[in-house]
């Protein structure tokens, strides 16, 4: 067990487990960052030894914002943000949007890079992010973000394959038209 407990540790609560997710929340951002690091360095040490084939890889998506209380579920602009950051996230890394970022001050020891102005699908605004991955930095410091290599064009043709609108006004189908996408990718990519 690594989330339940560093959860709890953290003063948060688990919202709500999706197929292939989970929705925390917690009474301070400082709090949802320390256990957002603890569990991918956890995850990143459980790994270590599993074949690459068998790990598990967590996305985390850290955003500071306000959420409206449906029974025990939440909603509203501070979770979308957070799903999107999630969506957008390296595998094994954590993003923050800017004010999450900023509320953080000097309380966490990790370091963020820029990840500069991002726009996302059904957010009005550009959100500034920040990235950190616990892959150690080679340069002495601590851990940090490891800038993804940059890929080279290829000779041959390409699929690019563009996220689904939900075009039913209902934010709970937002996870649907995102797993449409996400399984046409998966399906692609075992074809040459």
């Amino acid at each position: 067990m690594l989330i339940n407990p560093a959860t709890a540790r953290h003063g948060g609560r688990i919202v709500k487990t999706m197929v292939d997710g989970l929705l925390l929340e917690f009474p301070s951002v400082v709090n949802a960052v320390k256990c957002s690091i603890e569990v991918q360095r956890g995850m990143a040490e459980r790994n270590a030894d599993v074949p690459e084939d068998r790990r598990l890889i967590f996305r985390v998506g850290v955003n500071l914002g306000d959420v409206a209380a449906d029974g025990d579920d939440i909603h509203g602009d501070g979770v979308n943000i957070a799903a999107r950051l999630q969506a957008a996230c390296s595998p094994g890394g954590l993003i923050l949007s800017s004010v999450a970022y900023e509320s953080l001050g000097s309380l966490v020891d990790a370091t963020f890079i820029d990840g500069g102005q991002q726009q996302f699908k059904n957010i009005a605004r550009p959100i500034q992010v920040w990235h950190w991955n616990p892959a150690p930095d080679t340069t002495g410091g601590k851990s940090g973000f490891i800038a993804p290599k940059l890929l080279a064009l290829p000779d041959k043709p390409s699929i690019a394959v563009l996220p689904f609108d939900n075009m039913s006004g209902d934010e709970e189908q937002e996870y649907f038209s995102d797993g449409i996408t996400e399984d046409i990718i998966t399906a692609l990519s075992k074809y040459r």
